[in-house]
């Protein structure tokens, strides 16, 4: 899935727990949410793979399913 800049909608680019688009200079706060409940996502990091969980009754969620937003840092 590639993300795309809120502002320029160019590729963002992980870096550290942030992304951040070249093109804007500007680093983003990436921030998971369910797609059923809309409620914010738990992150879950073990031995480099990333999974998403909702902590309100839906379970593990696929990362293709997660609605992400960017929130300017």
């Amino acid at each position: 899935m590639e993300m795309l800049c809120p502002v320029c909608q160019s590729s963002l680019q992980a870096q550290d727990e942030d992304v951040y688009c070249d093109r804007c200079r500007r680093r983003y706060q990436k921030l998971a949410f369910c797609p059923d409940c809309a409620k914010p996502l738990d992150v879950l990091k073990a031995c480099g793979a990333v999974d998403y969980f909702c902590s309100n009754g839906d379970g593990l969620i696929s990362k293709r399913r997660v609605n992400l937003t960017f929130v300017p840092r």
